[in-house]
């Protein structure tokens, strides 16, 4: 696909390939390997839920709040 190509696709088709790139790579995970920052990362993400600071969001509404802040 060209980037040309890419470029002419609407906001909601971007996502949706990107999604399902995201579901194609997710099926073989073992391949792949986290940053080393990511660790941290979810470290201070689990501190944050354990001190009641964060609260966890549902896949399909976290996908429809960032939808909504790209319009």
């Amino acid at each position: 696909m060209s980037a040309l190509a890419i470029d002419q696709m609407s906001w909601d088709e971007k996502l949706r390939i990107m999604e399902e790139l995201w579901a194609s790579l997710s099926r073989e995970e073992g391949r792949l390997e986290s940053p080393p920052w990511h660790e941290q990362a979810l470290k201070e993400t689990v501190a944050r839920y354990e001190a009641g600071q964060e609260q966890p969001i549902d896949w399909a509404d976290a996908k429809r709040q960032l939808r909504k802040r790209a319009e």
